[in-house]
């Protein structure tokens, strides 16, 4: 009697693990990139070599993969040509209007990647050059900026390299404007800090990289449709919709052998912007059914957390001293919130970690209300992955400090002079 129950259990165990087993085999089978390059492991089951997902306004890493590994970017490369771009045009070096003429290095760029087939001496403006770069990321077009700015492609990437390391991109290295060269590479890190610096200090960027289409020449027959599928306007396109994702509005995808399909994306819902890069998928559409995960991830996991509010007292610095006031201290707050991306449903763990408040004698009435007098740093500490996020903020004192008279001042300095005598003579003994 008991036996055939006992085989009964033993057989229903074996296949469950048998399942299981097919299973696993099953999705390393899929863990796959471009050419049938293994993909990297992750919890989130990202078919990507490498990946990261990070807030926008902070850059606080919200999720990432293999992420610090430089790797060919192909046309996300294009990123630092737009930003140097952006780059001149607000330091007045370069106007939106100013006529290109395409140099022969533009015109022999193959044609056999993205293009708008521009001929030698073709004239068209920086904005027209730059919408067909950003929306159809056309070589040509971009390599004729890159000769606009600095004589020739090669000269450009020299300054490439050169902005990269101003900005601190270490695993960067440039060899061509355009992404063609397997030998430009970057880790899906820096690549999301530099989408970072772009959206921060050009937020017109989106002008151009959220455009569905864009039509080069009045004589084309079809307008340049945007690369980036993912568009949340992509909605109203039949043969896009089921890519579109609400809120996507940039910025740029790459693609050569090496390199697999990448796409650096971002995305805006409810005053929450996320930036995120997969690197090495398999498909056009993977990038953005891989980034989607992404994107569904950080929604559903995180939240904007204020830990402190603009205009708070800081307990332990709750005034300063100055000197030749009316009163001898001013009281100080804060200057802004300090927010953070926080797993919903977790009380965040914060704490005080430096101050640095000016001197007394740097401090020197009248002050203004609202003068910077320091600043004060929190640390937040992420419970699962012990992530360590630092911010820091400026006090500023809350009201005006008036100088004191001169008798005020003669009095507190006769009263200082027979302290200080005192003191010396206490001291003696």
């Amino acid at each position: 009697m008991v036996r055939p129950v006992r085989l009964k259990v033993l057989i229903a165990a074996s296949m469950a693990v048998l399942l299981m087993m097919m299973t696993l085999g099953s999705t390393a089978a899929l863990a796959m990139g471009y050419d049938g390059r293994p993909s990297t492991e992750n919890e989130l089951g990202l078919q990507v070599k490498a990946a990261i997902l990070i807030d926008a306004a902070s850059g606080q890493v919200l999720y990432e993969v293999n992420s610090d590994t430089p790797l060919p970017a192909a046309s996300m490369t294009k990123l630092m040509t737009e930003y140097i771009v952006l780059e001149e045009i607000s330091n007045g070096r370069l106007s939106w209007d100013e006529v290109v003429t395409t140099s022969a290095e533009a015109a022999s760029t193959p044609p056999d990647g993205s293009s708008v087939f521009l001929a030698q001496g073709d004239q068209h403006t920086v904005k027209e050059l730059y919408k067909a770069m950003a929306v159809g990321s056309a070589n040509d077009a971009t390599i004729a900026l890159a000769s606009k700015i600095s004589g020739s492609e090669q000269n450009f990437v020299t300054k490439m390299n050169e902005v990269a390391a101003q900005l601190g991109l270490k695993t960067a290295i440039f060899t061509s404007a355009t992404g063609l060269s397997e030998t430009t590479v970057i880790s899906a890190g820096e690549m999301a800090k530099l989408a970072r610096v772009i959206l921060t200090e050009h937020p017109e960027f989106l002008d151009y990289s959220k455009l569905q289409d864009y039509k080069f020449r009045e004589r084309d027959k079809d307008p340049i449709v945007n690369i980036n599928w993912m568009l949340g306007t992509n909605t109203n396109k039949t043969g896009l919709k089921h890519l579109a994702y609400e809120g996507v509005d940039g910025m740029k995808t790459g693609f050569i052998d090496a390199a697999g399909y990448n796409f650096t994306g971002t995305v805006m819902r409810n005053d929450q912007r996320f930036i995120s890069v997969v690197m090495d998928t398999a498909t056009k559409s993977a990038r953005f059914n891989e980034t989607a995960k992404l994107y569904d991830y950080g929604f559903s996991t995180f939240e904007k957390k204020t830990v402190l509010a603009p205009k708070s007292v800081v307990e332990t610095i709750e005034t300063v001293k100055i000197k030749k006031g009316k009163k001898k201290t001013v009281p100080v707050v804060t200057d802004k919130d300090i927010t953070f991306m926080v797993k919903k449903g977790v009380e965040p763990k914060i704490e005080l970690v430096k101050s640095d408040v000016k001197k007394e004698a740097d401090l020197v009435a009248p002050i203004p209300a609202g003068t910077v007098v320091g600043t004060v740093t929190y640390k937040y500490t992420d419970a699962d992955s012990k992530q360590e996020l630092e911010h820091t903020v400026n006090l500023i004192t809350t009201e005006e400090a008036d100088k004191a008279g001169w008798f005020r001042l003669m009095f507190r300095g006769i009263g200082g002079f027979f302290t200080g005598l005192f003191n010396g003579i206490v001291n003696l003994f």
